[in-house]
């Protein structure tokens, strides 16, 4: 008596191509992609508060640094640096006596501000989950 075995056959799936490889873009995952200094500008502590304060209003240098608590003179000028040479802020030397300096969001600042609030809105949300470690 010949005993038949089916056999299944295995199918591995397939991977599912992330945003970047259906769009074309940078590979985030890539080391050199020039994309991850962007990504850490943008998602850096103080990027992300910089980032929502700005999306309210125009504000003075002297005005962010109080609204960011916690921030040095020095980490709040090179953020803000950064978030400018993205193309994300705007800064504008305004002509006065005593000459001051006004920070803004861009157009794409603003679209990169709504995208952070979203994930600081989770955070928020999700904080007693998260600190009270429960699943």
């Amino acid at each position: 008596m010949k005993v038949s075995v089916k056999r299944e056959e295995v199918v591995i799936p397939r991977r599912v191509p992330g945003l970047s490889e259906r769009l074309g873009r940078g590979d985030l995952l890539n080391r050199h992609c020039p994309s991850r200094e962007v990504l850490k500008h943008v998602t850096s502590r103080w990027g992300v508060l910089v980032l929502i304060v700005l999306e309210t209003r125009t504000h003075r240098f002297s005005e962010l640094r109080r609204a960011v608590d916690g921030v040095s003179e020095r980490m709040l000028a090179q953020t803000l640096q950064w978030l400018e040479g993205d193309g994300l802020v705007r800064r504008t030397a305004l002509e006065v006596v005593p000459p001051h300096v006004e920070y803004s969001l861009t157009a794409l600042g603003r679209e990169a501000a709504a995208q952070v609030r979203g994930l600081a809105d989770w955070i928020e949300i999700n904080l007693p989950r998260i600190l009270g470690k429960a699943g």
